[in-house]
């Protein structure tokens, strides 16, 4: 089940993230990566500014690696720790819709998402780069935190995906 689709403005936002390229059938290996975003955050005394969030710069398949970034928005830009990047969410206009349910749910309501952009007339924020399309602003924010809710038939995952700049 997920929400109409809306348009929002957001405001930039600093992040730390570890960025990451693996295909769908290595998912396993994102995945993992949360504890220790959380962790290098935590022996830095950082508290997370937002949650979780799934940043995807390239998109990829089963067998072809997305290209993305592991996050979380923190109050203030960081210095690089290891394997942490810092990063920025950058601001502009986002088309949101929120999943609930499991995260395997989650391919119909990016279908949901891109099938309504097209009807609006929405132009992503996306550049080429030869063959490959390379995205601005394209995130999944994990709204439940699964220390709180391990029932992930129960957790809300927004999509937020940037509009390109008139």
């Amino acid at each position: 089940m997920s929400t109409e689709p809306k348009i929002e403005t957001r405001p930039a936002q600093p992040y730390a993230a570890i960025p990451v390229k693996a295909p769908m059938r290595e998912w396993g290996r994102v995945n993992a990566l949360v504890p220790e975003v959380y962790g290098r955050l935590g022996r830095r005394r950082i508290v997370p500014a937002g949650p979780l969030f799934y940043r995807y710069r390239v998109i990829g398949g089963m067998d072809v690696p997305f290209e993305l970034e592991v996050g979380v928005p923190v109050p203030e830009p960081i210095e690089p720790d290891g394997r942490i990047i810092p990063g920025s969410i950058p601001p502009g206009r986002y088309a949101t819709l929120t999943h609930h349910g499991h995260p395997d749910g989650l391919f119909d309501a990016i279908t949901a998402l891109q099938e309504w952009g097209t009807a609006q007339g929405i132009t992503w924020d996306i550049r080429r780069e030869g063959g490959t399309e390379i995205w601005g602003g394209r995130f999944e924010f994990y709204l439940t935190d699964p220390a709180v809710e391990p029932d992930m038939t129960k957790w809300s995952i927004e999509l937020a995906y940037r509009l390109q700049d008139a």
